[in-house]
């Protein structure tokens, strides 16, 4: 019997507990005859198989995500999307990693460190109430927002790879707890596309 191809959203597993993702990807293999893919060159089963187990050695370390990035130097989002497998593990971070969780196991860091990220996300994820909220502010007030980039930078967009994204809380006037996510990213402007700038013209026969 062919195996079927399906699409899991790996982020997804942060959001159960360590017992909560084993069952889970005890029954995609039940369902997918043991054959998660997304492509051809990644293998999204054992990606997800490393996701539960660094999510339960960073449960047992007892750390938040604003402790891990403490320890890491860097945002808590990016500490998030290290451990998603969303982002690459450099050496140097890797030996504060593995000083900072030391369940996480030296095969599984060695994996991060040398393996590349394929950064992508399934659809799915966007039924999940906290992330479509936050797609939904961001298109809603996306019209506007590029009306103020141009407005302050220019004609051009803001780069989510010479990116920073942190998030955090404050309490609001009346008490209650307010969510605050700062998107930094460096500004590019787009190009006009002189002929003598092109060093690579297309052929003409």
């Amino acid at each position: 019997m062919a195996s079927r191809i399906m699409m899991i959203p790996l982020r997804s597993f942060a959001l159960l507990s360590p017992r909560q993702s084993s069952a889970s990807l005890m029954m995609v293999r039940k369902n997918c005859n043991d054959v998660v893919r997304c492509y051809s060159s990644h293998d999204s089963t054992a990606l997800a198989e490393r996701v539960s187990r660094v999510m339960a050695a960073k449960s047992e370390a007892g750390l938040t995500y604003d402790d891990l990035a403490g320890k890491l130097g860097v945002t808590n989002t990016y500490a998030a999307q290290l451990l998603l497998g969303q982002a690459k593990l450099t050496p140097e971070t890797a030996t504060k990693l593995k000083a900072a969780i030391p369940a996480i196991s030296s095969d599984d860091v060695e994996h991060m460190v040398h393996t590349f990220p394929m950064r992508t996300f399934d659809n799915e994820i966007l039924k999940e109430p906290n992330i479509y909220r936050t797609y939904e502010a961001v298109t809603h007030y996306g019209e506007a927002m590029k009306a103020i980039i141009n407005e302050q930078c220019g004609d051009g967009i803001m780069s989510a790879i010479d990116f920073y994204c942190d998030v955090g809380t404050t309490t609001g006037k009346h008490g209650e707890k307010r969510v605050v996510i700062t998107f930094n990213g460096k500004f590019l402007p787009f190009i006009e596309q002189k002929n003598g700038d092109n060093g690579a013209t297309s052929p003409r026969d």
